[in-house]
C-alpha cells in the first residue's frame, strides 16, 4: 500500500489524470458549440478546470481533513476532488449573428485541446513505463 501510495499518489500522476478527464469534457463541449454553430440563441459551453487544480496544488494554502462526511471542506481541495466542470459562460455577443459560437475560435481551442490531450497521454505513458522498468530493474 505504502509504494502504491508513493508511485501514484505522491507524483504528478493523479494531476494528469484529472487534466485527460478535462481534455475529454472540453472536446464533447466544444463538438457540441461546433454542432450547434447554427442554433439560434444556442450558448457555447466552456469547462473549468485549470483554475481549480492550480488552487489545489497551491502549497501556501492550508489544507483541512475532514473527519465525518458531514463536515464541510475547508481550505485546499485534495487532488482526488478537482474535477472538471462544464459551464455556460455570460455572454451576449453574438459573433456569428445566431448566437455566441465563433467557429473560427472553437476550431482553435478543439486543436490547443488535442495538442494538450496527446501531452498528458505521452507524460503518463512515459511514467508508467518508468515504473514498470523500475519494477523489473532495467533500463533504457
Amino acid at each position: 500500500m505504502i509504494t502504491r501510495e508513493l508511485l501514484f499518489r505522491k507524483t504528478a500522476l493523479p494531476a494528469v489524470a484529472k487534466s485527460l478527464d478535462a481534455g475529454m469534457l472540453r472536446s464533447k463541449a466544444i463538438a457540441n458549440n461546433i454542432a450547434n454553430v447554427d442554433v439560434p440563441g444556442y450558448q457555447r459551453a466552456e469547462v473549468d478546470f485549470e483554475r481549480q487544480l492550480s488552487k489545489a496544488l497551491d502549497k501556501s494554502k492550508l489544507r483541512g481533513d475532514k473527519t465525518n462526511k458531514a463536515h464541510l471542506d475547508i481550505g485546499r481541495r485534495n487532488i482526488e476532488k478537482v474535477k472538471p466542470e462544464a459551464y455556460r459562460p455570460v455572454d451576449p455577443s453574438l459573433p456569428s449573428g445566431v448566437n455566441n459560437v465563433d467557429i473560427d475560435i472553437e476550431n482553435a481551442k478543439m486543436a490547443e485541446n488535442q495538442i494538450l490531450f496527446n501531452f498528458g497521454v505521452k507524460f503518463a505513458n512515459a511514467r508508467f513505463t518508468a515504473v514498470q522498468q523500475s519494477i523489473k530493474g532495467s533500463a533504457r
